[in-house]
């Protein structure tokens, strides 16, 4: 087992935390986790730039003037991609399909390495709880600052189905993320600089992760 500093909401060292090494003492592996963070990120991403073809421009489909006989080019419809207002042939439209695949294992493995990363470069903050007197901004505030967390860092706060109701206390505060830790991903952890999570929370993982073999995703 790892050990790491445990601390209270005031940001103060009360302790160490048993890690499970299933989860926080992964071997580094940069391409998995960058092929799994691009597959979040394309399935996360919407298009936007969209051209309307000639179905879906304004305009009548009646043949403008016969096919012979007037000298003139042959012509369907006004429609038609070639004249002013027409259809666009080839532009973007938004029935594009941006999505990857990345299955459970890859996922889930990736998880484990970026929070094992995390680790290794002191980004992570281990807290006994977040019992606090009050449900204000300021005192989470002030935590991160006790944890030695500076104002305007990237910061990911992994809450415990049980700690939900303090979560409208860190959402306010400028570049902090909020999410379930059984619902964090890889494009969470890579989003964030730091990551503050409770004894709850390592524990889920702990549960979650038990068992899992190095070798389930082959390097």
């Amino acid at each position: 087992m790892i050990k790491a500093p445990l601390y209270n909401v005031k940001g103060e060292k009360t302790g160490e935390i048993e890690l499970p090494e299933a989860v926080f003492a992964v071997p580094s592996n940069d391409t998995l986790l960058h092929q799994v963070y691009v597959a979040i990120s394309a399935n996360l991403r919407s298009p936007i730039a969209h051209t309307k073809d000639r179905a879906e421009r304004a305009g009548s489909g009646k043949k403008p003037w016969r096919q012979k006989g007037t000298g003139r080019a042959r012509i369907g419809q006004v429609r038609a991609p070639h004249w002013r207002k027409g259809g666009i042939v080839f532009g973007p439209t938004k029935d594009r399909n941006f999505s990857k695949e990345a299955n459970r294992k890859m996922r889930q493995k990736a998880l484990r390495i970026a929070l094992s990363e995390k680790l290794r470069g002191d980004k992570v903050r281990f807290v006994e709880g977040f019992a606090f007197e009050d449900r204000k901004t300021k005192s989470f505030s002030a935590l991160l600052a006790g944890l030695g967390i500076g104002a305007g860092k990237r910061t990911l706060v992994g809450f415990a189905r049980e700690e939900r109701e303090t979560e409208r206390m860190s959402r306010n505060i400028d570049r902090v993320e909020n999410v379930l830790s059984e619902n964090m991903s890889v494009y969470d952890l890579l989003q964030s600089e730091y990551l503050v999570v409770t004894k709850q929370s390592v524990a889920m993982f702990a549960e979650r992760f038990s068992g899992k073999e190095e070798t389930s995703v082959k390097n």
